[in-house]
Parts: structure tokens; C-alpha cells; sequence
């Protein structure tokens, strides 16, 4: 069975940002792996950017990854819209009813990364082996140290919030990867344009400035590996 990456915003965005679409379909390519996008990101990407001038580019580039399959949507695996909607809605209710401050639900999640969560969900039921593209920290802590999370956003809006243990184990299967990670992997797989030997540390220094969430000393891992 294909093996199914599936894009948040965060890393097409950022990818597009730094110049490096083109490491999507190089690694489409040399790999036997189906790279999708949920309605919710394609319309936060492409739909909504190709009416505002500053982003235009952008979304052209992208759109044109979609005229070309490097990019699909779900329904290229059989998965309908209307099961994804019901997932991703009651995922982002269980998310967003996670952390509280006194009795009242903090918003943490978005529609969009929801969704790819519950395509995830949808895929692993399928027995297909999956993989989400995401840059942003909040989702991806939910799965991987949700105790740290209330910390960091107690931090952020100077206010003591807790956490609720019901339903995050919900939570527990996804599996994660950031666009400094991708660009990492076309590197090793040598794809990268740029012949140099700083591209590497260029290229994950690029994706941290324009929005992955990675710490200089994963970095340093990145770098040594």
C-alpha cells in the first residue's frame, strides 16, 4: 500500500516562502509516497491567497503542484468529505476542551490542522501507513507532551490553565514531521539545487525563520546526522 504524507499549511507555506516547492516534487519522485491535502488546508492555501495580491505567488505555485498530482486530495484515496468533516470536528472539539482556565475551554486548534489529524485517523484505520507535515508546536505537543503544553500556554497568557486528562489519548497515534525535517530528507537523498556544503544548515535555518517550530539543539542533531 502507498505510504500517505500528509501537509498542514505551516510546511507548504513555508516551503513556498523559502523557494523550495520544488523538493516536493523531486521527492514525490523518488519516492512511493502520496502526498495529500484536506479541503480545509488547500482552501487556506490556495483558495483564500489567490484573492489577496501579497500572497498570489504563492498559492499559483502550489495550485500548480495540485494541476500536476505532486499534491492530491483525499478523495484520490477514496476518502469522502463528509467522513472527514465528521472526524475533524469531533477531533477539534476534543482538542480544543483540553486545556482550561477556571472553568472555561482555551482555543488551541485550528480547523485546518484538525483536519489532517483526522485524515491521519481515517488513513491508519484504512491500514495505510501515514505521516503529517506540520510546523506548528501546539498540535503536534498535544500528541507528544501535552503536560508541557499547559506550561508553555500558562506562559503565553500569563495565567495558571489546566489540562484535562479526559480524551487525550486521543491523541496518542499521530506520527509528526516538520519542513526542516523534509528539507532534510531531500538533502540526504540529494535533491537540493544548491550544490554547497553549508545548503544543508541554510536550508534548515530557513524553515525555522519562517515558522517550524525546532530548537537550535535539534537543530545540531539535524546537522550531525
Amino acid at each position: 500500500m502507498t505510504k500517505v504524507l500528509v501537509f498542514d499549511s505551516g510546511p507548504l507555506i513555508n516551503l513556498s516562502m523559502n523557494g523550495l516547492l520544488y523538493l516536493l516534487e523531486k521527492l514525490k519522485k523518488a519516492s512511493n509516497t502520496k502526498f495529500i491535502i484536506t479541503l480545509d488546508v488547500k482552501h487556506e492555501t490556495i483558495d483564500c491567497p489567490l484573492e489577496i495580491q501579497r500572497f498570489e505567488l504563492e498559492a499559483l505555485q502550489l495550485k500548480q503542484l495540485m494541476d500536476s498530482k505532486i499534491i492530491e486530495l483525499p478523495d484520490s484515496l477514496g476518502i469522502s468529505q463528509g467522513e472527514l468533516a465528521e472526524k475533524t470536528s469531533s477531533l477539534k472539539n476534543i482538542a480544543n476542551n483540553l486545556l482550561y482556565q477556571g472553568n472555561s475551554p482555551i482555543e488551541i486548534v485550528s480547523q485546518s490542522e484538525m483536519s489532517c489529524l483526522a485524515l491521519s485517523e481515517i488513513l491508519t484505520e484504512k491500514g495505510i501507513e501515514n505521516i503529517i507535515a506540520i510546523d506548528e508546536r501546539t498540535t503536534r505537543m498535544i500528541t507528544e507532551n501535552p503536560k508541557n503544553l499547559e506550561n508553555i500556554i500558562s506562559n503565553k497568557i500569563h495565567q495558571q490553565v489546566k489540562l484535562s486528562n479526559k480524551n487525550i489519548t486521543e491523541f496518542k497515534q499521530f506520527k509528526f514531521i516538520r519542513s526542516s525535517e523534509l528539507v532534510f530528507v531531500a538533502y540526504k537523498k540529494g535533491l537540493s539545487d544548491i550544490k554547497d556544503k553549508k545548503v544543508l544548515e541554510a536550508m534548515i535555518y530557513a524553515t525555522k525563520f519562517k515558522g517550524a517550530a525546532i530548537s537550535w539543539d535539534e537543530i545540531n542533531v539535524l546537522k550531525k546526522l
